[in-house]
This record gives C-alpha cells, sequence and structure tokens, in this order.
C-alpha cells in the first residue's frame, strides 16, 4: 500500500519548516526568520506509534499575492494539498489569526481533507495565552498547541493525524498481484512500453518529457500471472525540475517505488546510460526492491556484431553498485522482446522473496570460512558463530559474531558471493547483512 501523504501548510514565517524538521527528526529543511525560505516541497517519511507516512513541507501561502515566487510557492502548495491525505495547518500564536489565515483555512475547507489545526510558537508550559483561544475562529475544530523548537505538543499533533489516516483498502486481488514500478528520468519511454504490456492505449504517450504527471496503476493478467504496472513521472535531476507539478510527481516517482515489489529501470539505448539513471537505480536499490534494467528504443541501434555485448559491458561498468541486476533489450515500439519481460519479472521476484534455512546458511558459512579466513587484528581473529535469515524482500541475514569491527565490507562482501554462487546468484536482488555482537547491539 501507498504510504498515506501528510502536507504541512500554511503563510509563510508560521515555522512549518521547524515543525518539518522535529516531527522527522532532521534538519531535512532550510529554516530562517525570514518569509519565503521554503520555495519547493520537500517530503521524507515520518513514522508514530507505527504508522509510517510521507510528510511534505511546504513553501508559504500568501493567497492574495501576485509576486511571482510567492505565485509559485502558493501553486506548489496547491498541488501538495490536492495530493494529501491529511493537511496539518501551522499558524503562529505571537502574531495571532490573520486575514491570510482566514483565507488559507477557507482554500483548505474547500479542498474536503481532514485538517489538523496547529497553532506554533507555544513555547511555554502551563495553561494556554488568552491569544489561543482565538484560533476557534478558524472553525477547524480544536486547534492543538505546538512549539517546535521545543517540541511541546508534537505527540498530541501526530496522535490528531494518524485518527485521520484512511482506512487500508487492501483486496484479495492486490494481495496476489506483482506490483511493478516502471521508473527512469523523462522521455524514455516508460508509458509506451506500458502500452505496449497492455496491448492498448492505457496511459497517455507523448515525446514531449514531462507527460507523465502521477503514477498510474495497469492491471495486467497473462498466461505469466498477475501483474499491476504503475507508471510514473520521469525523475529529473533536481536542477532540472522547473515546474511546480514536477515537484510533487518525482515524491510520487519514489513513492510508486515504495509500494512496488519489482522496478524495471528504463533506459533510453539511443543516448546511453546516464548519471542521473544511476540514481534512479541507487534509490530502487535503496529500498531493496527486486531490480530489471530495461533497455529501451533498442530498435532505433544501429548494430554491429557486439553491440549488446558492448553495451551491457558499459551497463555493468556504470552499475557497480548494483552487479546483481539483469539486463532486458526491448523495443516498446515494436513488442521486441516486451513478452520475455514478464519472465524476467517473476525471476526476479521469486529470488527477492527467498528464503534459506539456517541450516543451509551455516553449511556455505562453514564451507566460506574454511576458504578464506575471517580477518584478524592485532592478534584477535574475528568469529563467525552462526547466521539466519529473519527476512526476505530483500533477503536479509543476521550474523552473530565477536566483533563487528573485525568483520570489515570486503569480508561480507565474500560471504554475499558465497551465497549468491550457491543459489544462481540470486539475480535481480540485492542482499542484506545485520551484523550482531554477542551484546546483541546491531548495526548495519
Amino acid at each position: 500500500m501507498a504510504l498515506p501523504v501528510v502536507a504541512v501548510v500554511g503563510r509563510p514565517n508560521v515555522g512549518k519548516s521547524t515543525l518539518f524538521n522535529k516531527l522527522i527528526g532532521q534538519r531535512l529543511s532550510i529554516v530562517e526568520d525570514t518569509p519565503g525560505v521554503t520555495r519547493d516541497r520537500i517530503y521524507a517519511k515520518c513514522e508514530w506509534t507505527g504508522h509510517e507516512f510521507m510528510l511534505v513541507d511546504t513553501g508559504g501561502i500568501e493567497p492574495a499575492s501576485d509576486d511571482k515566487i510567492l505565485v509559485q510557492m502558493r501553486r506548489q502548495a496547491e498541488v501538495a494539498i490536492a495530493k494529501a491525505d491529511v493537511i496539518i495547518l501551522v499558524t503562529d500564536i505571537r502574531s495571532g489569526v490573520t486575514a491570510n489565515d482566514y483565507e488559507v483555512a477557507s482554500m483548505l475547507m474547500k479542498s474536503g481533507k481532514p485538517i489538523v489545526l496547529c497553532v506554533n510558537k507555544c513555547d511555554k508550559l502551563g495553561e494556554p495565552e488568552p491569544e489561543f483561544y482565538e484560533f476557534y475562529n478558524l472553525g477547524l475544530g480544536d486547534p492543538i498547541e505546538v512549539s517546535s523548537v521545543h517540541g511541546f505538543g508534537t505527540g498530541d499533533l501526530l496522535d490528531e493525524v494518524i485518527k485521520n489516516f484512511p482506512e487500508e483498502a487492501e483486496t484479495e486481488e492486490e494481495d496476489d498481484h506483482i506490483k511493478v514500478a516502471v521508473i527512469g528520468k523523462p522521455n524514455v519511454g516508460k508509458s509506451s512500453l506500458i502500452n505496449c504490456i497492455a496491448g492498448e492505449e492505457r496511459v497517455i504517450v507523448s515525446d514531449i518529457a514531462g507527460t507523465t504527471r502521477d503514477a498510474t496503476d495497469t492491471v495486467i493478467e497473462n498466461e505469466n500471472g498477475k501483474y499491476v504496472f504503475i507508471d510514473t513521472a520521469g525523475i529529473r535531476k533536481k536542477s532540472k525540475v522547473l515546474e511546480s507539478i514536477e515537484h510533487y510527481s518525482v515524491l510520487r516517482s519514489y513513492m510508486a517505488v515504495d509500494r512496488a515489489d519489482v522496478a524495471v529501470i528504463v533506459i533510453d539505448a539511443a543516448v546511453g546510460f546516464t548519471e542521473q539513471d544511476s540514481k534512479v537505480a541507487g534509490y530502487a536499490h535503496e529500498q531493496g526492491k527486486a531490480c530489471i534494467v530495461a533497455v529501451n528504443k533498442w530498435d532505433a541501434i544501429e548494430k554491429e556484431t557486439n553491440t549488446m555485448k558492448e553495451f551491457s559491458e558499459d551497463l555493468k561498468t556504470n552499475l557497480g553498485f548494483m552487479d546483481y541486476v539483469p539486463f532486458i533489450f526491448v523495443s516498446a515500439k515494436t513488442g521486441q522482446r516486451v513478452n520475455k519481460l514478464f519472465e524476467l519479472i517473476n525471476f526476479v521476484y521469486a529470488n527477492n522473496s527467498m528464503r534459506i534455512s539456517t541450516g543451509k546458511l551455516n553449511d556455505i558459512l562453514a564451507y566460506a570460512t574454511s576458504r578464506v579466513q575471517p580477518p584478524s587484528d592485532k592478534g584477535k581473529r574475528l568469529k563467525i558463530y552462526y547466521m539466519t535469515q529473519p527476512t526476505t524482500n530483500p533477503p536479509t541475514f543476521v550474523t552473530f559474531v565477536n566483533s563487528m569491527d573485525l568483520f570489515h565490507f570486503s569480508y561480507r562482501r565474500y560471504l554475499e558471493n558465497q551465497i549468491r554462487e550457491v543459489f544462481g546468484g540470486l539475480e535481480g536482488t540485492p542482499i542484506r547483512f545485520i551484523v550482531r555482537e554477542r551484546d546483541n547491539t546491531d548495526t548495519k
């Protein structure tokens, strides 16, 4: 399921970014005592009492302003509001209820979304200041006292936010479908590929970069299985994201990866591998998703004897951090090899879901340590007591050792390669290691 989206909105300089940073536990948004510092939407995952959601910081809303920057900020906030499941309206007790607060509140009520009213900068403990009660006049229910600087009231605020989350509509149909996010930078043919797979015009296709603004689901059932293909807006470099609506499309693309089982990373054969392709692939890798690289527009390439081999070698070099990823060369225009994509999706999904018994893992461990002795330092040698696999998607292995400091990255990599070798490479899936000492201190 996609994570709920919570938008933090309000007029400029009421402390939205300070609150955002406090809720996510890190300084991600720029905070300055100057109106208009946050111009783009900033987003991050947040967790409270076991509930995960995506928190979106927005630029301040000036409803009546004609200033170009403020108008742009207002548009960005409007996009965030339209896509949000819950809205936090931030106000400032020091300035009281302003005319702009009334206008912003009116705009939010028209959206029909649940609104949680936050009265910020209540930095004193005890009874609320008399000015606090003015905020009832906004007609948004009970306001919540918060100090974003000190963290007072943030728990009450998040409790109220979570009450308004939509119920998870998990269906039997969705459970047995493999969810496939088709990702990549703009104009590489993602929508065309899905249309080719679906055999009809299910997604708008255009050669203008950025046509797809949101994530779109296409359900496919065939002899290979059941799938949900998620078409996403192209992920651009931040410096290239100029239109206000595109800021949110990047967020939706990342969220599509979050709810997918498999990520198909589409690359334009005519352009070749780029730095942005690496970033797109890197996000899917970091999220532990099964991955495939689909080189599209292969029909447009003039071929010689070793063209595919040379292209593959170049990809392997550039994707060194994802050397487990299989490549497929396709053409959404002609349909070349598109049917083979289903087999590859099933294959990498199975690998990402693979579970290995503790007994088998420790057989591999014993063999690996007998071939290459664990490292030592100053007379102390690494001892690996045993290994087990607690979770899948991706396969995650907990290794119990006498010293985490001695368990160097190179030896971890060696053990990973041994596991991959025994199980056919575990192609298409990353592997995670969690190392624990005898005192059960964890490190990833």
